[in-house]
């Protein structure tokens, strides 16, 4: 006879069916959806809300999702898709210097605004006076994707207003998000695999396009802001140098042949390990910053914060490298050599930004130029003009690689040089409210629990 089951044995087989029929539905209705439904593994959970992530799993509380079966399905599919789309916009691994709570509220009121304008039936439900003022606001703001619905609420709701967003838009809980420590190397994984499912999904909206009308229209902004950080770090890239470093590599030599050798001959083994390989990374490069009076300050330290952040949680350099940072108007205010990692951090923490003057180009190439000839710096492998306006622009081409990363449009860049188009919100978060919006002995209300 087959063993009785528990009632928490039968309350999780339950809900793995429930959760198999809400995702079977969510195929039908939206098939678009395909490379992410499925991407994240169920994991029981023994307490929480009903559905929610930490961006490896979907955890889900048995009673709650048996609840909402019974009294409110419309609710749990919107929760199960909720929880995918905070992976799908990557709102896990974005949130950076920012407030944790404030942070997490922009994002559940960006995934709920992509729910209520997905245009499908079984999803739809009416919209409260709260929510439908809220998305006029922030249309006329700009984009409707996380960052920018970050700094609306910190620079324009008091904390009583970001109370009650917290509770019109609460739908899971947070707390196994990454917070502001390295990630380890399994979230960073998924990070990049859940960017591939997003241009997955988009490529499935252009295929199916008349089936996924407006709802692809709601959906792509916020996939594309989620994959903003990953492009400039792809552009990085692009000078990164392949040459030789220490590395020793056990896998690289028999042990066998190894251990004979130091039998017969003593100290003599046949075969040494290789103690270098060959790695694609960033060795020589040249920042220039935009220190003219039309420069914000904080934009230009959030920039070097996220490129040295970029440079250095991706391995991008040699144990040695040649770094070189100019602050630059119309002249070359500060020129800094930095040649390791360690020495990143203590030049951001005394960044002062130099100069005022108007836009002008041409003296940080000359500049460089000079040093080169006269033999103090090694030709670069790449050249960054971080700007946010108009300049004069040399006229000849430079003998390395050149790129202008505008905040905004910008304007047209020479043929010879590449280009750039960065989000400001990226580099300027705004500040956290001063006093906390949330009640710790608040509880959801049922429909989302």
């Amino acid at each position: 006879m087959p063993k009785p089951q528990s009632q928490a044995q039968w309350q999780e087989q339950m809900a793995r069916r429930i959760l198999e029929v809400v995702r079977s539905e969510l195929y039908l209705e939206l098939r678009f959806l395909n490379p992410v439904l499925s991407a994240l593994p169920w994991q029981c959970a023994e307490n929480g809300t009903a559905l929610y992530t930490d961006g490896l799993s979907l955890r889900f509380l048995p009673p709650h999702i048996i609840e909402l079966w019974q009294h409110n399905r419309k609710a749990l599919s919107r929760a199960y898709l909720h929880t995918v789309f905070h992976c799908l916009f990557r709102h896990l691994w974005l949130r950076g210097a920012r407030s944790k709570d404030l942070w997490g509220l922009a994002c559940d009121i960006a995934v709920e605004y992509s729910l209520d304008h997905l245009g499908v039936a079984s999803l739809s439900r009416p919209l409260s006076w709260t929510r439908t003022q809220l998305y006029e606001q922030l249309r006329a703001a700009g984009p409707v994707a996380a960052g920018p619905i970050y700094r609306h609420l910190a620079l324009h709701c008091t904390p009583e207003q970001l109370q009650k967003l917290f509770r019109e838009f609460f739908v899971d809980e947070h707390g196994l998000w990454p917070g502001e420590k390295p990630m380890a190397p399994p979230m960073v994984s998924a990070g990049q695999d859940w960017e591939k499912r997003g241009r997955q999904v988009e490529s499935e909206q252009q295929r199916q396009q008349s089936e996924a009308g407006q709802s692809g229209k709601a959906l792509s902004a916020q996939i594309k802001a989620g994959q903003s950080r990953r492009s400039y770090r792809d552009f990085l890239r692009r000078f990164a140098v392949l040459r030789e470093e220490p590395h020793l590599d056990p896998d690289s030599f028999d042990l066998g042949f190894y251990s004979y050798g130091l039998q017969v001959y003593g100290n003599m083994p046949l075969l040494e390990p290789l103690e270098t390989r060959e790695s694609s990374k960033i060795h020589d490069l040249v920042i220039v910053l935009d220190t003219s009076q039309s420069t914000s300050g904080e934009l230009v330290k959030g920039f070097l914060t996220e490129t040295f952040t970029l440079l250095r949680s991706t391995g991008s350099f040699f144990s040695r490298c040649r770094l070189r940072i100019l602050q630059c108007d119309d002249a070359v205010r500060q020129d800094t050599a930095l040649q390791s990692p360690d020495e990143l951090d203590a030049y951001l923490h005394s960044f002062t930004l130099l100069g005022g003057g108007g836009t002008d180009f041409r003296p940080a190439f000359c500049h460089v130029d000079r040093l080169v000839a006269a033999g103090q710096m090694a030709l670069p492998r790449g050249l960054l003009y971080f700007t946010d306006g108009k300049g004069i622009f040399p006229e000849k081409p430079p003998k390395y690689d050149t790129a202008f990363l505008f905040l905004g449009e910008g304007p047209e860049t020479p043929p010879w040089a590449m280009r750039l188009v960065l989000d400001s919100e990226e580099f300027a978060p705004a500040p956290p409210p001063s006093t906390p919006f949330w009640e710790d002995d608040w509880q959801p209300d049922e429909h989302i629990m």
